[in-house]
């Protein structure tokens, strides 16, 4: 049954900043470009300052505004809350729309702590019973190349993985006298690289193996530990001031990894790395091939086929763009690239094509949850000193 002869899916969203953008540009064209069950509705968007989230909502699409997020999950006239506020407030917001049967589609990190994390995957399993599903927004699974690497793997085309090297490198922080954000905040971020990026580092890894980490050893480091606060009258981009903000989260996390099928990670997750601007690249070397990719060069994979003949072998460079590719069928013609938005318009496919079918939508709470015990266990090594902190528990 298509979008025409169904219910619309109406949507709220929480938050109105990056995330919210990105997010609002997904639901808008994911209906125009696949075919999907349900036609999303870009209902309601909430946000705290009314004036604000008006201006969002004129700008991206939405209905209604709303200050809060508590009146919305009310109404019987919204199928779905879209979270995209900090984490701080992701715990409490995802479990009271899944108790009142709204499906949920939630940032990462999944939440603050693993306590909140295994609270939010504890309603998402409850509800997802009664046909109430969740998912955790991990978007990077959805760019072409990364699924497409994820099959490759799946194939045996690499052979067995036995190193995999992780780094998620941006450098949007190496001004010492850049202002404070609440991304800056452990009470509201929970931390800093770590969970920012490092969590999408983790979640592609485990993506595209199909394995686990069983056990990590880690450091984390903070360069600036006090930055400019905003002044008092705030545009979007906002005035520093002459007072500072002390700094909670880390700057830099590195950490080296085991892998359920017997590989070993290593791992690095920084704001510092001056000239990378969004660098998330994956390398995984196998005994009998290799695949290596980079964001900044999203529409493309190497590969290496150590099956090839011995004057022939060599990375090459696949361009992801055919049809044949994932999700690519949808958008342009061969060659023709896609770029950081779209992700967010295939995670509203699978998610509105996962909710019509009665599936659960990947990746769910519990994924995100595991994710989360992950980058506990870093900061637990990171702390302690110890040599290796087990997934779930101290070594």
């Amino acid at each position: 049954m298509g979008a025409a002869n169904s219910p619309a899916l109406n949507v709220a969203m929480v938050g109105y900043g990056f995330m919210g953008a990105a997010h609002s540009q997904g639901w808008r064209v994911a209906p125009r470009f696949f075919d999907l069950p349900r036609e999303p509705r870009l209902s309601v968007i909430v946000g705290r300052d009314a004036g604000r989230a008006a201006a969002a909502a004129t700008k991206f699409g939405w209905d209604e505004v709303e200050t809060d997020w508590r009146r919305v999950i009310e109404r019987d006239d919204i199928d779905l809350i879209d979270i995209c506020s900090p984490g701080s407030s992701h715990a409490e917001i995802a479990i009271a729309a899944l108790n009142a049967g709204k499906h949920v589609l939630c940032e990462k990190p999944l939440a603050n702590t693993v306590a909140e994390a295994e609270l939010m995957a504890e309603a998402a399993e409850v509800a997802a019973r009664s046909g109430v599903y969740a998912m955790v927004g991990f978007s990077y699974r959805r760019v072409p190349a990364i699924t497409f690497a994820r099959d490759l793997v799946a194939q045996g085309r690499v052979g067995d993985i036995r190193q995999v090297r992780a780094q998620y490198l941006q450098d949007w922080l190496v001004d010492a006298q850049g202002p404070m954000t609440w991304r800056l905040d452990k009470e509201q971020a929970g931390s800093g690289s770590l969970g920012d990026i490092g969590a999408h580092a983790i979640d592609a890894v485990q993506f595209i193996t199909g394995e686990r980490l069983e056990s990590v050893s880690g450091i984390l480091h903070t360069f600036v530990t006090e930055r400019p606060l905003l002044g008092e009258s705030v545009g979007l981009s906002g005035t520093a001031s002459s007072e500072y903000g002390r700094v909670t989260v880390d700057d830099v996390a590195m950490f080296t990894g085991r892998l359920s099928g017997g590989a070993l990670g290593s791992f690095e997750a920084t704001r510092y790395a001056t000239g990378r601007r969004n660098a998330l690249r994956l390398e995984f070397s196998g005994s009998e091939g290799a695949i290596a990719f980079d964001l900044e060069r999203m529409n493309e994979l190497e590969f290496y086929d150590g099956r090839d003949a011995a004057g022939e072998q060599g990375f090459r460079r696949i361009l992801v763009t055919e049809p044949e590719h994932p999700y690519m069928a949808a958008w342009w013609p061969t060659g023709h690239g896609i770029g950081y938005e779209h992700p967010f318009s295939h995670q509203v496919r699978d998610l509105v094509t996962d909710i019509a079918e009665g599936r659960q939508p990947r990746p769910s709470f519990a994924d995100g949850l595991q994710v989360q015990r992950v980058l506990a266990a870093v900061e637990t090594s990171a702390t302690t000193g110890s040599a290796w902190t087990t997934i779930g528990g101290e070594a």
